[in-house]
């Protein structure tokens, strides 16, 4: 082993540079052409804002330019913007944008140079001693520094909407099996510790609140909750994650919830209630109801109560029912309970401590209710509400003068939340044991490694604080926002003309029978996987979001009982798969199912506290059970999508915890049940492959480098490092791995050339981050690694063994998917022939269960399953990913040699 060369000594000049500038001002820029932006779904009907992000090619765009925004039909629009990601010379590679709510959307906007119009009510954030206020222009909220408390208070001008907006934990103690005994309940409330203000307007306000769920000598389930205010928006959006801290083996959660109280001015038979079921309808009714009475108040009173507007003075209904207003019960309680995907119920009752009156039943509600009335009330939704279940929304005490709505994350009257491990080890307590067990049912299991501890879950969250009872068409216009957050997105070629992502991608093009033969698998198998998510149920709170790994067609079921071919945690780029489709396609669908995923796979299949904090869990029956903790899952890499497409801020927390993950590798050796030698981490020699590992490690750096992350100059010495001495190995990427100095941030130079390439290396996000590298730092060693790789797994030992005097071993599989590294290498040196061998390999893989040109996608039905349900027999999500990314990349590096 010897000593790697000083990190600059061979950088080109430029790239030195760039490496080397401490602020974004690097380079003269020309600025900013126009981007024409548009709605993702339909114009949304009920707007309160929204936000996004806009690429930009390197070097156009200086790193402090302003931008405006115009409406269809040429209005100034307020707008405020920052950077999200800088190019290595100092200028925007990604911009971030707020606009404002309070005024109807347009159909759509164009992004320009210039400066931005301010908002007629701009919001304002004052932080006193104590507390943050934030003003909307019409509506404030008042977010203490500490207590219970996350927002005190919720007021539309000088009217209390709500008060004392809290977290609620239910905690179990006991999980009892049979459903007997005793069983302890306690409450915990949210234990507010810091609060910190991120945006503070013109447009936007983004307020971070942090803290534990506490109570009862009991303090675990630490919080981030941001609050998102809008300029002239009379709402607010709450983004809530939590971390679990806890083994899953004692404590158990019986209810996760958020809690407001609403004060109530109107008389009980004008409050109201509205429980918005599937699609706009909603249960409409009043805490004390006057329609179908045995008497007659008036048709002018039923009227105004079941519209939600103010009924008639008391005195002018008939005498036979104001005589007796006082007779009829008021209905102070309410419960919409979303126990599983398929179905709810609703009930109410009068109050504590008497029975329940079943109401009606539905199949999937929206996750939004009302209280209320015409002297102002609290909308409240949760997106996903189904899709996340057991979800469930309560209102209490409408009958008083305080009522209380409750937001359920997790339902109380679900049973407890199982985070139990799923069997008893079945005596692997070795290495040896444990891998024979990877033989048979392909879980990696080891004692105590298949915990919870560290998982993490995000949900979001919209209130609005109105002035009277909403109309049908507003509160349905307020469920579409929940359920669908708006979102604007750039058109596919402004993606595509920025090298967005590295540039691997193209249009959709049907233009021949080759492309539509193309275009029409990818359509069926992201087709397939929609079908299969709800035939086969693929939701609930910790599973909503990722895909099963492989089919079991004995069973003609998905194999969500068999160790690792049950969820796919990420394996093999689902992610990738699904954000490069939604690029070239702009397709809401195939954004909404990448969104998911990538809320689900950045925090339940990744650990964010405890030891293993910054790796992720290989796939399995549960989420956290593998023992394989690994780099690869949880890479950045799958993660920048959404937060640049959205500029997410809990995503981009996600990508800065990785910062230092490398140091992962002294806490948990992933080679350590199949090494021949004897292996003890150490910091200045830490052994990471230049495949799975690096990727990961490489993805992280180069966000926080050019998002200017609080350890972004560390990081940039880090990749440039390490991609200059992966370069410099004695066979570059073919070498496989390196011994990484944690001091240094470079691997040491091996001494001699190892040809041991995996068919795993280069498909969990390896030719994505890639590609980004080689479009920003000019690097001649490091391409022409890597382009010796791309050219070398999929070609022959004859043809290794002339370039290298070494045939290549481990590269007889997943050669389909790598057709996309020869049509890298064919376009980046002009290789027709290369190109052409590309197409073969994709086009007539050398595999049964790989997708070829003769390979009839197709479905049956099955109807001896459980449910009926569509089935293709050769599907699995590592195909499907790799297929899918293979060619959609090829036809954007290679589109023209297509046969």
């Amino acid at each position: 082993m010897t000593a790697a060369a000083p990190l600059y000594s061979w950088l080109s000049a430029p790239t030195a540079a760039a490496a080397t500038a401490a602020s974004p001002a690097a380079r003269p820029a020309s600025g900013p052409g126009e981007v024409a932006l548009r709605w993702l779904e339909d114009r949304p009907g009920w707007f309160a804002g929204a936000q996004w992000g806009t690429p930009w090619p390197q070097g156009a765009v200086p790193g402090d330019q302003s931008f405006t925004l115009t409406a269809e039909g040429g209005a100034e629009v307020p707008l405020q913007s920052w950077p999200l990601a800088y190019w290595p010379d100092g200028t925007l590679k990604w911009s971030g944008h707020a606009l404002a709510g309070g005024t109807p959307a347009a159909d759509g906007y164009t992004l320009a140079a210039g400066e931005p119009a301010a908002p007629e009510r701009a919001v304002v954030v004052r932080e006193r001693p104590g507390h943050v206020d934030i003003d909307t222009g019409v509506i404030s909220l008042r977010l203490p520094t500490s207590g219970t408390d996350l927002v005190s208070r919720v007021h539309r001008g000088d009217t209390p909407i709500a008060t004392h907006g809290r977290l609620v934990n239910i905690v179990q103690r006991e999980l009892p099996d049979d459903g007997l005994g005793n069983v302890r309940r306690d409450e915990l409330l949210s234990d507010v510790r810091s609060v910190t203000v991120e945006q503070s307007g013109p447009v936007r306000a983004v307020v971070r609140i942090e803290g534990k769920h506490r109570g009862r000598g009991r303090s675990w389930l630490p919080f981030t909750v941001r609050v998102y205010a809008y300029a002239g928006s009379d709402s607010f959006r709450m983004v809530h994650s939590f971390v679990f801290d806890s083994d899953g083996q004692d404590d158990f959660v019986a209810g996760l919830g958020v809690r407001f109280s609403v004060p109530l001015r109107d008389e009980p038979y004008n409050r109201h209630v509205r429980l918005v079921g599937e699609g706009h309808g909603a249960l409409t009714e009043a805490v004390q109801p006057l329609t179908g009475l045995r008497r007659d108040p008036g048709e002018a009173v039923r009227l105004a109560q079941v519209a939600g507007e103010r009924t008639p003075d008391i005195d002018t209904w008939d005498t036979r029912v104001s005589g007796r207003v006082h007779l009829i019960p008021r209905f102070g309680e309410y419960s919409l309970a979303q126990l599983s995907s398929e179905g709810f119920t609703v009930r109410k009752r009068t109050r504590s401590g008497y029975g329940w009156v079943p109401v009606d039943e539905g199949r999937r509600a929206a996750g939004v209710g009302y209280l209320g009335g015409p002297s102002g009330g609290l909308a409240f939704g949760l997106k996903d509400f189904w899709q996340l279940h057991p979800t469930q929304l309560d209102i209490r005490g409408a009958h008083t003068d305080t009522g209380e709505v409750t937001v359920w994350l997790w339902s109380p009257d679900a049973p407890a939340m199982d985070t139990r491990f799923y069997h008893d080890g079945l005596g692997q307590d070795s290495y040896e044991e444990q891998l024979e067990g990877l033989e048979i049912t392909y879980e990696d299991y080891e004692p105590e490694f298949g915990t919870p501890y560290g998982i993490a879950r995000t949900s979001e969250l919209t209130f609005a604080a109105l002035a009277a009872t909403p109309t049908p068409e507003a509160l349905g216009g307020f469920a579409d926002a929940v359920r669908a957050t708006p979102q604007l997105v750039n058109p596919v070629q402004q993606l595509l003309d920025t090298g967005a992502f590295g540039g691997l991608f193209t249009p959709v093009d049907r233009s021949t029978p080759a492309r539509a033969a193309i275009e029409d698998n990818l359509d069926f198998l992201f087709d397939y996987y929609v079908t299969a998510r709800d035939q086969r149920h693929w939701y609930g709170f910790w599973n909503y979001g990722d895909v099963m790994h492989s089919q079991d067609g004995s069973r003609r079921v998905w194999s969500y009982d068999i160790g690792g071919y049950a969820w796919a945690n990420s394996e093999l780029s689902p992610d990738l798969w699904l954000w490069y489709a939604f690029l070239r396609s702009g397709r809401a669908d195939i954004f909404r199912f990448a969104e998911a995923m990538t809320r689900h796979t950045g925090e339940v299949d990744v650990y964010h506290a405890g030891e293993w904090a910054g790796l992720g869990t290989r796939h399995g029956v549960q989420h956290w059970a593998d023992s394989a903790k690994q780099q690869r899952i949880s890479t950045a890499a799958y993660r920048r999508f959404y937060h640049y497409l959205t500029t997410d801020e809990r995503t981009g927390d996600l990508i800065s915890e990785l910062a230092r993950s490398e140091e992962t590798f002294l806490v948990l050796d992933p080679g350590r049940k199949v090494r021949d030698e004897p292996y003890e981490p150490d910091p200045h020699a830490l052994r990471i492959s230049f495949g799975t590992d690096w990727s990961g490690l490489a993805a992280a750096w180069l966000s926080e480098w050019e998002r200017r992350g609080p350890h972004w100059e560390e990081c940039r010495d880090k990749l440039l490092g390490t991609m200059e001495t992966i370069a410099a190995q004695p066979v570059g990427f073919i070498q496989n791995s390196g011994l990484y100095d944690l001091d240094t941030g470079r691997f040491a130079l091996e001494p001699e050339p190892q040809y041991r390439v995996s068919h795993l290396n280069a498909v969990f996000g390896l030719v994505e981050i890639n590609a980004e590298l080689l479009q920003q730092i000019d690097l001649p060693e490091f391409e022409a690694a890597w382009l010796q790789y791309c050219r070398l797994y999929n070609a022959t030992p004859r043809e290794a063994e002339a370039e290298l005097g070494h045939a290549l071993s481990n590269n007889g599989n997943l050669k389909q998917a790598h057709t996309r590294l020869q049509a890298f290498a064919a376009a980046r040196t002009d290789d027709p022939e290369l190109a052409a061998r590309a197409w073969d390999g994709f086009l007539h893989p050398g595999t049964s269960w790989e997708y070829s040109v003769d390979t009839e996608l197709v479905t049956e039905r099955v109807a001896s399953t459980l449910n009926p349900t569509d089935w293709f027999g050769n599907a699995s999500t590592n195909n499907s990913a790799q297929y899918g990314l293979a060619a959609i990349q090829n036809l954007a590096l290679i589109g023209e040699h297509l046969p």
